[in-house]
């Protein structure tokens, strides 16, 4: 009889077909917290931008559902765990694509770290608004980087669930005020002159599409869980169409909801007068104070919820990074129970407790501050690579054979990437919207995305020179996939 205590123990690994399209749909809806995007946001929308803020959300879901297109496209063609940087590395080259990892993991790391102070402000105000007791933000914050650092340790399953809960939860409150705005019919009947061309084109809406860009932002990681998906080649890009669809609709009509609650002719003034009460106000007049207390509290855990998603996310980049020799081998060991990128995790984690350690120790605003500052910057490189993604879409499929029709391969994504300039333009524009800070450091924050990608472009000179065996290898397609391009893009194979 064989010896089976000189068998080799199989290395842990994701968990192979644990997440069906409703599961990965919730963590990126989830990402994009819906419910504090509104609540915290929509209003200053409706002030800027009038009556015809609703349109805004269906425009930017629009420009990122012909995103969607090529993005989905290339999701049956390229099977890494890098996702976005894979894509590009595909179709632009490694160095390009070096450069598109370490911006998403500043990217990502921006949209979560800074999340941390909105956690803290938000639990702040819930407790005070619901006891009068007056809560520290920093030990919230702390909390929620242990909690949301075990939600990640713990299998992705059990994260798909908790999200669902918890995303169910938080579009449940909204759909309630719908409800009640809609049973009254408004303030002074429904109306749809949100939408009509007159409302619609006027100088505000430019700051309207920048504030809905941001509101999208994290849909496109469904694609970094592929490795986890059943059936990935239908699941994933079911999953982005539900996400773009969903968040478009129901932030347009969510908004929409907001005008008929206060009429066509006074909620510019009512979001004036207090754009953080807005929904608050109209909640409690159509529904009722519960309602309201009720919302308080969702609100802390649609933040829970995002930062739960992003730290998933940067966890499975991290991963990624490591297997290809870019970040440290150690960052690549995943739970053998759990089948988590657990050493990402913790990594991450103690990452984000850094960052908030320091602003608190600098005696900066958790909101206007860590939020605003961190978040920023994350967010404008998350639209720099889906950007950059789109451009890569056309030079691949010039490269490989394939049977996608041309639609799907140039038309769509270089429309796509046409309107992502546009959409990174109107961000960076209108920064102060996001910041409420000084021109020098809107420059700054702006100047870090750039930075980031130089740096990476460093990098992947380094690793040519230094590290030829790691370089040769980024972004590989994985050898053991069937479903493998049958040609190797010349910008990748060629270098």
């Amino acid at each position: 009889m064989p010896d089976s205590t000189c068998a080799p123990t199989p290395a842990a690994a994701l968990r192979s077909g644990s997440l069906g399209t409703a599961d990965i749909a919730f963590f990126v809806v989830s990402a994009a917290a819906p419910l504090t995007v509104m609540a915290g946001v929509a209003p200053l929308a409706i002030l800027l931008g009038g009556i015809g803020a609703p349109v805004g959300y269906l425009l930017a879901g629009v420009t990122l559902a012909v995103f969607a297109i090529g993005f989905t496209t290339m999701s049956r063609h390229v099977h890494g765990g890098g996702a976005f940087y894979a894509y590009i590395t595909r179709g632009l080259g490694r160095g390009v694509g070096v450069g598109a990892a370490l911006l998403a993991l500043v990217g990502y790391n921006g949209m979560e770290i800074g999340v941390y102070g909105l956690l803290g402000t938000a639990t702040r105000d819930t407790v005070q608004a619901l006891s009068g007791a007056h809560l520290p933000w920093l030990p919230v914050a702390l909390a929620g980087l242990l909690l949301i650092g075990y939600g990640g340790f713990r299998s992705i399953d059990f994260g798909a669930k908790v999200l669902g809960v918890l995303l169910v939860a938080e579009t449940g409150i909204l759909v309630l005020l719908a409800g009640g705005v809609l049973i009254e019919g408004g303030a002074h009947g429904l109306s749809l002159a949100s939408f009509t061309p007159g409302n619609v084109f006027v100088p505000g809406t430019a700051a309207v599409l920048a504030f809905a860009f941001a509101a999208f932002t994290g849909f496109e990681s469904t694609v970094i869980y592929r490795r986890e998906a059943r059936d990935p080649d239908r699941t994933v890009p079911r999953a982005t169409y539900i996400a773009v669809g969903f968040l478009g609709l129901f932030y347009a009509f969510v908004v929409w909801i907001a005008v008929q609650a206060f009429g066509d002719s006074h909620v510019v003034e009512a979001a004036g007068q207090d754009p953080a009460g807005l929904f608050f106000s109209a909640i409690t007049t159509y529904v009722g104070g519960w309602a309201a207390d009720l919302m308080h509290v969702l609100i802390v855990t649609s933040v829970l919820a995002s930062l739960l998603s992003f730290h998933n996310a940067i966890n499975r980049y991290g991963l990624a990074l490591a297997e290809e020799g870019v970040l440290p081998k150690a960052l690549a060991r995943v739970h053998s129970r759990h089948g988590s990128p657990y050493v990402a995790g913790i990594a991450q984690t103690v990452l984000g407790a850094a960052v908030v350690l320091a602003f608190a120790a600098a005696g900066a605003d958790p909101y206007n501050q860590l939020l605003l500052w961190v978040n920023t910057p994350g967010m404008l490189g998350l639209l720099a690579l889906q950007l950059l993604a789109a451009l890569a879409i056309p030079f691949y499929f010039r490269r490989v054979r394939h049977t996608e029709g041309a639609l799907r391969t140039v038309v769509a994504p270089v429309a796509a990437a046409i309107l992502l300039a546009t959409a990174i333009a109107l961000v960076i524009t209108h920064l102060d919207l996001f910041t409420g800070a000084s021109a020098t450091v809107n420059t700054v924050l702006a100047a870090v995305v750039p930075a980031v990608f130089v740096l990476g472009l460093l990098l992947a000179g380094w690793l040519r020179r230094r590290k030829p065996e790691v370089y040769a290898g980024f972004a590989a397609e994985p050898a053991s996939d069937p479903a493998a391009p049958v040609a190797e893009p010349a910008a990748v194979a060629g270098e």
